[in-house]
């Protein structure tokens, strides 16, 4: 959550010449809202069920970079559709993460006590995508830039 997954991601296709796709992206366009409108308005048991379906397809689909939210991983079947694919994940500590996400409205896991709640939300959810990891990617004090070479270079990938 906020650790630049769409920002890097972008980036990576344009350098290895592939397409992008960002499953948040395929989540708004099919449902016709934001994600923090579906998070509030139907709860996240309805939102993690239209995401699984979204990265599914997506994985299903795209042969290019992709994007999954930060809550993806949460589904067993994700993370089995994951395994031996490359996979990078972007890491970063709570200061940075409550910066970049923690004080916006539209971050629904983060909406009150925001250091807290990234605490708790990454003990459950780091050895998840430890798990699924090919690469772990640091982005603190990293520009979008320097991310995207240290992932090339993690996945040992060429540009074209």
């Amino acid at each position: 959550m906020g650790v630049g997954k769409s920002t890097v991601g972008q980036l990576l296709a344009e350098r290895l010449g592939s397409g992008f796709r960002d499953t948040d992206d395929d989540i708004v366009a099919s449902q016709g809202r934001s994600i923090a409108e579906i998070f509030f308005g139907e709860g996240e048991a309805v939102f993690r069920a239209i995401e699984k379906r979204a990265v599914h397809a997506a994985l299903a689909e795209h042969e290019g970079v992709l994007a999954l939210g930060g809550g993806a991983i949460l589904d067993e079947g994700t993370r089995a559709l994951l395994a031996g694919q490359r996979v990078v994940y972007l890491s970063m500590d709570v200061e940075e993460a409550v910066e970049r996400a923690g004080l916006k409205a539209d971050r629904p896991l983060l909406a009150v006590n925001p250091r807290k709640q990234w605490r708790e939300l990454m003990e459950t959810r780091r050895n998840l995508y430890e798990a699924v990891a090919t690469a772990v990617v640091p982005t603190d004090g990293r520009t979008p830039g320097e991310v995207t070479q240290a992932a090339l270079d993690a996945l040992e990938l060429k540009e074209v």
